[in-house]
């Protein structure tokens, strides 16, 4: 196992930071204090430079090499929590109600300041290290807002890549694989339009809840019947909303669900069908169904030859036998998809134990875990920007 002496040496500051990050969760791109937080520690490593407001809300430190003129490459962590009521009981749980760094970017926080801190005291590699800290990867799409902002224009960003905790891989391993990685994450709502009125006289009507539920069950079958079973596509209706009260049947009711794929197929297919199940099914029944469909983060698609770079760093930490090369891809979204449609790059998980799921009001970044991610941070940039 290679742990940098000086990474070591720094872990129970790192940690502490960690757990004060945790303690003071914010949303979205409403990071001001955590991103000030982070700006700080940056320019006391002594970066080259320290951008903030990237993405509105995002930062940026530089660290240059001393072997040499070379590429940039970029380090990716996210800022933002989650609204979620913690449940841990910790110390340094969330001072924040309803607020909870329940998907442990605290933690990758951490380990990317460890990181930066090794890089900005060692330097020993060429070109330039961006550290990049977003906000918004929880639904708001930073990723996109940052590149949009010109994130790899303004530093010369030539590669970019991002790590995540996952729970259920042993603390002290790595997860990758080739192509694509993580799902796009679509979302869509169906109104359906009928006829309201009295529950005592429902041939008066038309009902819309029923017509709905027809709807559903129709959607159903666009997975079970309409998609090659040998790709991937999950498609689960969230919500149906529909009437006030028990002795009226309502106007209109709504579906809404999402839909993940790892194709840009599969992710057609599920539009499409939707449409002509909603509007088939309501004109069927003589109401009418209108779809409201938002193509959200796209497929998350590491790039072949800086996974390879990945799987080096990895092993270079942890040894072949802690790295998982060919993990199966998740159905979750990730906004670093839209970093990986700007430049070539790879995403990579650590382990987090046997912690509660993400998301998960128990849920806790397992402090034994910064130092292999910093780490690994560490070696990689040492790997991609080694000396010719």
């Amino acid at each position: 196992m290679l742990i940098p002496e000086l990474i070591a040496s720094h872990l129970p500051e790192v940690a502490r930071w960690r757990r004060h990050l945790h303690s003071r969760p914010e949303l979205g791109y409403a990071v001001e204090e955590t991103a000030a937080f982070i700006a700080e520690r940056l320019a006391d490593f002594g970066c080259d430079e320290v951008v903030t407001g990237i993405g509105r809300t995002g930062v940026v430190g530089v660290i240059a090499g001393t072997l040499g003129e070379g590429p940039t490459i970029g380090l990716r962590a996210d800022m933002d929590a989650l609204p979620i009521v913690e449940e841990t009981g910790l110390a340094h749980a969330s001072l924040i109600p309803g607020r909870m760094h329940a998907c442990g970017h605290d933690g990758h926080m951490a380990m990317l300041l460890g990181a930066a801190r090794a890089l900005a005291a060692t330097r020993r590699f060429r070109g330039r290290v961006a550290v990049i800290f977003q906000p918004a990867e929880e639904g708001g799409a930073g990723g996109k807002t940052m590149v949009e902002d010109g994130l790899m224009e303004r530093f010369s960003i030539s590669q970019v890549f991002g790590m995540h905790n996952l729970p259920g891989l042993d603390v002290g391993r790595f997860a990758i694989r080739h192509g694509a990685t993580m799902a796009s994450t679509d979302e869509f709502a169906i109104t359906v339009k009928g006829r309201g009125g009295h529950a005592a006289m429902p041939h008066r009507t038309v009902d819309p809840v029923a017509v709905a539920i027809q709807i559903v069950q129709g959607l159903q079958l666009i997975v079970a019947r309409n998609a090659d079973p040998l790709q991937p596509l999950v498609l689960s209706i969230t919500q149906i909303h529909a009437g006030e009260t028990h002795n009226i049947i309502a106007e209109s009711a709504t579906i809404s669900g999402t839909v993940r794929s790892l194709t840009s197929e599969m992710r057609d297919l599920a539009e499409r069908r939707i449409g002509e199940i909603a509007a088939g099914t309501a004109t069927a029944h003589g109401a009418v169904a209108t779809v409201a469909y938002d193509r959200n983060y796209p497929v998350t698609r590491n790039h072949d030859a800086e996974v390879d770079l990945c799987i080096r760093a990895a092993m270079d930490v942890v040894g072949a036998a802690g790295v998982d090369t060919a993990m199966a891809p998740l159905m979750v979204g990730e906004d670093f998809s839209y970093m990986l449609e700007a430049r070539p790059g790879a995403f990579i998980f650590v382990g987090n134990g046997p912690s509660a799921g993400l998301h998960h009001p128990r849920y806790e970044f397992s402090d034994e875990a910064i130092s292999f991610g910093a780490s690994y941070w560490t070696r990689l940039a040492e790997i991609v920007l080694a000396a010719e």
